[in-house]
């Protein structure tokens, strides 16, 4: 075999044994990003936010259970950290020990970033030697910030600022802001694509449907974290209608009308909200306040007209007949 042949073997050879191995022990999804763990020390409440240039991130690095802690699972991704760190620290392992098991026990650890804190507080993080550059965290009181192929090394340090800086604001706004820090600071050095964002409580959920507070994912968008705050704004304005409907069933009309208004202030295009409050008041015998909100949104859209014709038969509208008849002529 000619020298030439020879080195073009070998060469392909070498190739393809390091794409091989690449492959079987790095097989997992790229979700190199930015994100957060944290808890608010005064609602006990955790959270993880996370943006990246990658489909549906929140889908692959982002866990969490209430009364038990958060994991944000990143670069080459290994999913297992986050149920495995969280049946950890549900058994009473801290995040720390939780952790260093887990990447101990990870033939990849040196191409993974990982975040976890539990609901005592205590946190840790870790960042592969060979996760790509800039990469690292900072890990601080009941957070934790890291990052990786970042645009520059000011990302991690803007996120810490804005969580300590915005120490005000409600959990879940203060993650936004983290997130909206990270990428005014460069962010991630091939763009943006996705968003997440959960909230879990501080006690274990009586049903596995009342685990997340805030569950919101924005899989594929060109300005993730504006459509993230959005919808941020519409699920607490949906709270704010919960809180009325609560207030209507006991009984509570002046707390349901300010809960209804804070909603409707928070998410005004939406007809839905005002549909509902109007229902109310017709149902507590406020039909003459509710007429002119029936009419407003029968002119914008009349299949609300259709759908309070068919409401008495299922119990939702309470009215009399003609108090009925009222509201279907306006």
């Amino acid at each position: 075999m000619h020298s030439h042949t020879f080195k073009s073997v070998f060469l392909i050879a070498v190739v393809f044994l390091t794409q091989f191995s690449f492959a079987q022990a790095y097989k997992d999804q790229f979700a190199h990003t930015f994100s957060i763990v944290a808890k608010d020390i005064n609602t006990g409440e955790m959270a993880v936010g996370v943006q990246s240039h990658w489909f549906n991130v929140g889908s692959i690095v982002a866990w969490g259970k209430s009364g038990v802690g958060v994991v944000a699972t990143q670069s080459f991704v290994n999913p297992a950290y986050g149920p495995n760190g969280l049946k950890l620290m549900q058994s009473g392992t801290s995040a720390k020990d939780a952790l260093q098991t887990l990447v101990k026990q990870d033939e990849g650890r040196d191409f993974r970033q990982v975040a976890m804190l539990d609901v005592n507080g205590n946190v840790d993080a870790f960042t592969g030697a060979n996760c790509v550059t800039s990469a690292y965290h900072i890990i601080g009181d009941n957070f934790s910030v890291q990052a990786n192929m970042m645009l520059n090394d000011a990302v991690v340090p803007a996120m810490e600022r804005a969580f300590k800086t915005h120490s005000n604001l409600p959990l879940a706004e203060r993650i936004v802001k983290v997130l909206q820090a990270a990428q005014a600071a460069g962010g991630d050095i091939r763009g943006r694509q996705s968003a997440a964002l959960i909230v879990v409580g501080p006690k274990l959920a009586a049903h596995a449907w009342q685990d997340k507070l805030v569950n919101l994912n924005v899989e594929d968008s060109a300005e993730p974290l504006v459509e993230l705050e959005r919808l941020l704004k519409v699920h607490n304005a949906y709270n704010f209608m919960n809180e009325g409907d609560l207030a209507v069933e006991h009984g509570d009309m002046e707390k349901a009308m300010n809960a209804y208004g804070t909603a409707q202030r928070m998410f005004p295009e939406n007809l839905e909200m005002k549909y509902w409050t109007a229902i109310a008041m017709a149902n507590s015998g406020q039909l003459d306040d509710a007429l002119p909100v029936f009419k407003s949104i029968f002119e914008k859209d009349n299949n609300w007209r259709t759908m309070t014709e068919r409401l008495p038969k299922s119990g939702l509208l309470t009215v009399s007949k003609s108090e009925l008849d009222r509201i279907l002529k306006l």
